[in-house]
């Protein structure tokens, strides 16, 4: 039992019940009614491409525990799986059926020929999946940044599955309805862009320890905590700003309760990480302020249930 408990931590289950329910809520809740799909009728091409981002980020966060054991042994020395439950062996196995689960299981919902973006961009997040872990994750920004692209793929799969390659191209022959579902995607990858954007940052001060030991480059280690907390408040404004300006567009077309949602469950979440933003100074405040970001992630992401209800 212990062994299983130990297998699911290692491959972040939490994380990837969040990639399920994105992506569920996108398909069922955007792309359905736009389209005027019934709910009932789910092409197994989105259940395989959902399954394929699942075992794709299962192998990433299992390499990155592979290579990141020393540090997690300074981090967070309680949670260390890799070694102490996991043999090091097992972790490589996981990784690497995951990461061909996850080629396979997009070769067999796509063609190739017509949908080779999907393709390429799957197989691209594996290996940057890879890289990330072994040395971009200690570069300056490059890491915090690829991740954040990463977690908009998220969303943007389940967009760019719904087009060909010829479509994409083809853009000018768009319907409103296309241009519609476009701006959504760009509105909730955007949002998860830049909250990812944020919880790393907060998770790099919060791993400062470890990090520095091991001759990371984040953030904090080499601008400092202040300048890191400068940077983090930036984003903050920039995203509480424009979820607050979206407020105000709707407002003419009556949507109060979205609106009220928004403000409670999001906005006012990253207001307060904000305010505490600038009295925060140890592992622990940041690990909370960071569970306050995904509490705005999950919110922004339940969201999308509005628009079932609003189309």
């Amino acid at each position: 039992m212990k062994l299983l408990v130990s297998f699911f931590r290692l491959i972040r289950w939490p994380n990837l019940f969040f990639i399920i329910l994105s992506q569920c809520l996108f398909q069922y809740c955007l792309y359905n009614p736009l389209y005027h799909i019934n709910s009932s009728d789910t092409p197994v091409s989105f259940l395989l491409i959902m399954l394929a981002s699942v075992f794709i980020a299962a192998a990433g966060y299992a390499i990155n525990d592979y290579f990141d054991v020393n540090i997690d042994q300074v981090n967070k020395p309680t949670k260390v799986v890799v070694s102490n439950i996991i043999n090091r062996r097992w972790v490589i196995f996981w990784h690497f059926f995951f990461s061909l689960s996850g080629i396979y299981l997009t070769l067999i919902a796509f063609s190739f020929q017509q949908y080779w973006h999907i393709h390429l961009a799957n197989l691209l997040s594996i290996l940057f999946l890879w890289f990330y872990s072994t040395n971009i994750k200690k570069k300056l920004l490059i890491g915090n940044v690829l991740i954040a692209i990463l977690t908009a793929w998220v969303i943007g799969v389940v967009y760019f599955s719904k087009f060909t390659m010829a479509e994409l191209i083809n853009a000018g022959n768009a319907t409103p309805t296309d241009l519609r579902f476009f701006k959504l995607m760009i509105l909730y990858a955007a949002f998860a862009f830049v909250l990812t954007i944020i919880r790393e940052a907060l998770k790099d001060i919060e791993d400062m320890e470890g990090d520095a030991k091991f001759g990371c480059r984040t953030l904090p280690i080499v601008w400092g905590l202040k300048a890191t907390k400068v940077y983090l408040a930036v984003w903050l404004v920039v995203v509480i700003a424009v979820l607050s300006i979206i407020q105000l567009y709707v407002v003419p077309f009556g949507w109060w309760l979205s609106i009220v949602y928004c403000i409670l469950f999001i906005i006012a979440p990253l207001v307060l990480v904000l305010y505490k933003l600038n009295k925060s100074f140890t592992s622990k405040d940041f690990n909370t302020l960071s569970n306050w970001v995904k509490i705005a992630m999950l919110a922004g992401v339940l969201s999308m249930v509005f628009f079932y209800f609003l189309y």
